[in-house]
């Protein structure tokens, strides 16, 4: 729809309006100069020379990363390198005749405004030049789409002061200040330190042993003040419609909008309780991702909105087109690519049904045609889905149906299934006007859906390879990681690195109008505007690390802990009553001064308490359970050193490797067995002839720890397990013995507990 003219020529100033906006900067800055640096009464004051110094040195500003850049350009393009110095001059205080004043002395009775008006005109090649300047980056925008067909939402009504003319919702100032806010010398010094304090926290809806944890203020009584909830009106009523059609009543309270409304304020956020999709948790994990997938859409329409309003404004206004770009902030609106969305996905399976709701969530209008879904279902799809992203029957591509009952539990067949588990991918979409792109090229578009495996694949390609890059990760602006407890089971160093290479200055310029790229992109401030949403059914330190460090957003964060570790009433009860067997469960508590001696502290404990016991004994059937492939290394390289028979169930064992070894372990042939966490959760093989079980190091997943149990030999009179822990271990302990015990276990001067 076209803009109001009204709102156009309010929006517009003339050149008169410009000269005296001009005026009024050169002004204030001189009164600024005055005031930082009075007139000394005494001219022959010895002080003088050393205050006027340190006025220069006041007035003195280092160039910035914008101005380097236009610098280069202008180098070898006349018209980028008239606006550079026209901008250079502003900034000084001067007006556009002053340099030539400097020049030429006698040209000061010359007219102001017959000057300026010399100045604005480009004539021939450079006017043509300035237009494809202007339109550069058109790429970013689709060839079917009319610069004039956009909506008029509220948040783009926005006067040259940053204004809405119309009474702006909570919305508004949620995607618009977020992006227009300006860092303070303050916070660029002390964001990157990435610390934080949590300065309230508040029950989290729909889950009563969990509280919310912020550190900016507490806007959680307020998420409902808008009636759209800050989406876009197309937005949200189609999301309406698709809540109501599923059997949904009440949106407003449904988990979902709330969580989206969390999302919307542009805070970074750790939810890490999460009850995901192959846990029956199904309701719980389609609300999450529903939420994120919403406020995805919602931003990137709105960034695209005002880049098409813009475009339109410089159509209708060519005469003054120039004076707006060099004087209007309210043009700076790109970033060095396109793409603004990264949603970090462990698997293929999982990217499938993120997608199909994406497309689902998206409006019929604006998804007229989906190109290339039929491609996307051969590669990424297994199943077909339901409206709400669950599956309804499992179907291969092949034609092969998988109908045959597993003994694996109820999670490994969700995720491993019928279902693609590839860990390999990457897909970019672009949202045309009325269409939906697939695997578009990733530098026009708006999503990348990608796995952390594929990423840390495409770094080491672009490092060998000087053409290729990842400059397309420099303006990300939302990043959502979904399924982080699924990540850590990978390679969790993939992931750290993919975040540290997002929002890094770029190494081309990829046909991006310099003169409409955001001062934060510039300055290298982007990492502190990103938003960055990590999900996860459980917490790990890994998370935490990333979530303190790597997340930086200045709007704060917001987490979502266990009541327990708030030391509230309502704690995690633990996973013990579901261990069936009559097995004596020991804990035995080592010391360690610090997190980084944790390792070293374990191994010296199992080499000094423990594995005496397994060595002078006679029986065999010892099962040592390693959380970490790291920790799994260290103790398979100890045993060696003591000539221990043993055998191997590792990450990166062949099948063949491990059907021997199970062989050879219940036969007695082999008196120890390893058995990593990550080689359990990707083949989950039941093991025959365990009659004593030790935890080197308690599983992440909590739902391990009692399936493990459950293998010992039923019928030994010696059942027994041994699990080694510390104060480090507090995150995976409480979730396995209950917040209580844990509590109690590590603050006892006691270091040995027994579960019967």
């Amino acid at each position: 729809m076209a803009p109001n003219g009204a709102g156009v020529m309010k929006r517009h100033r003339s050149h008169e309006k410009f000269d005296k906006k001009r005026d009024t900067k050169k002004h204030k800055h001189v009164e600024k100069a005055v005031v930082s640096n009075p007139s000394i009464e005494d001219p022959d004051s010895p002080e003088e020379d050393s205050i006027e110094t340190e006025s220069e040195a006041m007035l003195y500003r280092e160039p910035t990363q914008y101005q380097h850049l236009l610098a280069s350009l202008g180098s070898s393009n006349k018209v980028v390198a008239d606006m550079n110095k026209r901008r250079q001059r502003e900034e000084e205080g001067k007006s556009d005749t002053e340099e030539d004043e400097d020049e030429e002395e006698n040209s000061g009775s010359e007219d102001l405004s017959s000057i300026d008006g010399d100045d604005d005109k480009i004539q021939g090649d450079d006017q043509e030049t300035l237009r494809g300047l202007m339109m550069e980056n058109n790429d970013n925008q689709s060839e079917e789409e009319d610069p004039d067909d956009y909506e008029t939402d509220e948040e783009h009504d926005l006067s040259t002061n940053g204004q809405s003319f119309v009474d702006a919702s909570s919305s508004v100032s949620a995607f618009s200040e977020h992006l227009s806010h300006k860092l303070s010398s303050e916070e660029v010094n002390t964001l990157p330190k990435g610390k934080w304090k949590f300065k309230w926290e508040s029950l989290a809806f729909d889950m009563p042993n969990c509280r919310w944890k912020g550190t900016s203020e507490n806007f959680l009584d307020g998420i409902q003040s808008d009636a759209t909830y800050g989406l876009k009106p197309k937005l949200y009523k189609h999301w309406l419609q698709l809540y109501k059609k599923s059997g949904g009543k009440d949106l407003d309270s449904s988990k979902r909008r709330k969580f989206f409304s969390i999302c919307n304020n542009y805070l970074d956020i750790l939810h890490s309780n999460k009850k995901p999709f192959y846990h029956s948790g199904s309701d719980e994990d389609s609300s999450a991702m529903d939420a994120y997938l919403m406020h995805s859409l919602n931003h990137i329409f709105k960034t695209r909105d005002l880049v098409k309003k813009n475009e339109s404004k410089i159509a209708k206004h060519r005469e003054i087109s120039e004076e707006e770009i060099l004087s209007d902030d309210g043009f700076l609106d790109q970033g060095f690519t396109r793409p603004k969305v990264l949603i970090l996905l462990p698997l293929r399976s999982i990217a499938f049904r993120v997608v199909k709701r994406l497309i689902q969530l998206t409006p019929e209008s604006q998804r007229v045609s989906v190109e290339h879904l039929d491609r996307f279902n051969d590669e990424f799809g297994c199943e077909e889905a339901t409206d709400d992203g669950d599956v309804e029957k499992n179907t291969s591509k092949k034609g092969n149906s998988t109908t045959q009952k597993s003994s694996k539990p109820s999670d490994w067949q969700s995720l491993f299934g019928a279902s693609n588990n590839d860990d390999e991918f990457m897909l970019g979409i672009k949202h045309t006007r009325k269409s939906i792109r697939l695997y578009g090229d990733f530098y026009s578009s708006d999503i990348i859906i990608a796995s952390p495996l594929k990423l840390q694949m495409t770094f080491g390609q672009a490092e060998e390879n000087k053409e290729r890059d990842v400059d397309y990760l420099s303006s990300i602006e939302v990043l959502v990681i979904d399924h982080a407890d699924i990540i850590s089971m990978q390679n969790w160093s993939f992931l750290a690195t993919v975040v540290d290479h997002l929002n890094r200055l770029p190494s081309k310029q990829h046909g991006t109008n310099v003169m409409r790229i955001r001062p934060l992109y510039l300055d290298g401030h982007a990492r502190f505007y990103r938003q960055s949403i990590i999900l996860s059914s459980y917490l790990t330190p890994e998370m935490n690390s990333l979530f303190n460090r790597h997340c930086l957003n200045y709007k704060g964060k917001v987490d979502i802990h266990h009541a327990a570790s708030m030391k509230l009433a309502c704690e995690y009860k633990g996973v013990l009553e579901k261990v069936l067997l009559p097995v004596r469960q020991i804990y035995e508590r080592f010391d360690a001064d610090s997190i980084t001696q944790v390792d070293d502290a374990r191994l010296e404990y199992f080499t000094k308490k423990i594995f005496p016991k397994i060595r002078d004994s006679v029986q065999g059937g010892v099962m040592i359970f390693i959380h970490s492939y790291f920790e799994f290394v260290r103790l398979r390289n100890f045993l060696n050193t003591q000539n221990t028979s043993f055998c191997l169930l590792g990450d990166y064992a062949k099948n063949a490797d491990i059907s021997r070894a199970r062989e050879r372990f219940f036969v007695g042939s082999r008196k120890v067995m390893l058995y990593t966490e990550r080689a359990y959760f990707y083949k989950r093989y039941k093991i025959r002839g365990i009659k004593n079980l030790i935890f080197y190091s308690l599983p992440e997943r909590k739902e391990f720890y009692p399936e493990i149990m459950n293998m010992l030999e039923e019928g030994s009179h010696e059942m027994m397990s041994t699990a080694l822990f510390s104060r480090f271990d507090m995150l995976q302990l409480e979730r396995i013995v209950g917040s209580t015990s844990a509590k109690r276990m590590i603050s006892s001067e006691k270091n040995m507990f027994a579960f019967c």
